[in-house]
């Protein structure tokens, strides 16, 4: 078993930055990868950043250049580190891990950002 607990988000101006971050706990030697996902109010979860275990990261064009994930293997930690933040960024960021072939999820932080 593993145990996401994703912290960091709050309310920011736009143009200004966050950093959230996931703790993991448990079983978390299996990983495989790592990703943040949002979901604002009434829309789908949709992926926002990947860091694989070769260490590849990836993301979405609509935070590309902007957000930047990390990972810290001796934490057990992961970061998305969020620039430039519009109000459309606004929603609530999960932490995602793959451990052993199954999908693990936190349960959210609540990030808004005004204009």
């Amino acid at each position: 078993q593993v145990q996401l607990v994703e912290s960091g988000g709050g309310s920011v101006q736009a143009g200004g930055s966050l950093r959230l971050s996931c703790a993991a706990s448990g079983t978390t030697f299996s990983r495989t990868a790592m990703a943040w996902y949002r979901q604002a109010a009434g829309k789908r979860r949709e992926w926002v950043a990947s860091a694989s275990i070769i260490s590849k990261l990836t993301y979405a064009d609509s935070v590309k250049g902007r957000f930047t994930i990390s990972i810290d293997n001796a934490k057990n930690m992961v970061y998305l580190q969020m620039n430039s933040l519009k109000p459309e960024d606004s929603a609530v960021y999960y932490c995602n891990g793959v451990y052993n072939g199954l999908n693990y999820w936190g349960q959210g932080t609540q990030v808004t950002v005004s204009s």
